[in-house]
């Protein structure tokens, strides 16, 4: 297992930063499920982690404001049968998350005035089907 987690660009996590729970899984397995924790839970401190730039990291707390409690964001991966395809689901997910939330913001969009030629089409083209509308009701008075 990788030593670090690559997020996005420069940034990485330290896998001693990362907090692993395992317990049962629900779904399929039969009697595996019984018996064995397969279901990984992923814990990251968003909050205090030294390994986030500051300004990612105050990116990261605002948009991942719903998902974090007390600054630790959670991931949860049960949708395999063996544990190990579980933490590889669930630092997969934190690091598609995390690249999401530290993502710089887009560009502002500037809207562009409408060429002319294209506002007068429209329009020829809104008089033409009134024309063939008013046409189909005359017809019949």
């Amino acid at each position: 297992m990788p030593a670090e987690l690559h997020v996005r660009g420069s940034v990485s996590i330290p896998e001693t930063e990362l907090a692993w729970r395992f317990s049962r899984s629900s779904g399929p397995g039969g009697q595996n499920v019984n018996k064995t924790s397969t279901a990984a839970e992923l814990s990251y401190d968003v909050a205090g982690s030294p390994s986030l730039p500051e300004h990612y990291r105050q990116r990261a707390l605002e948009r991942l404001s719903g998902r974090l409690v007390r600054g630790v964001l959670t991931i949860r991966a049960e949708e395999y049968r063996s544990q190990a395809r579980n933490r590889d689901a669930a630092r997969e997910r934190l690091a598609s998350v995390l690249s999401d939330a530290i993502a710089p913001p887009p560009k502002k969009r500037v809207p562009k005035k409408v060429p002319r030629g294209i506002n007068e089409r429209r329009l020829e083209n809104k008089k033409r089907r009134a024309d063939v509308k008013r046409a189909r009701s005359r017809r019949w008075d």
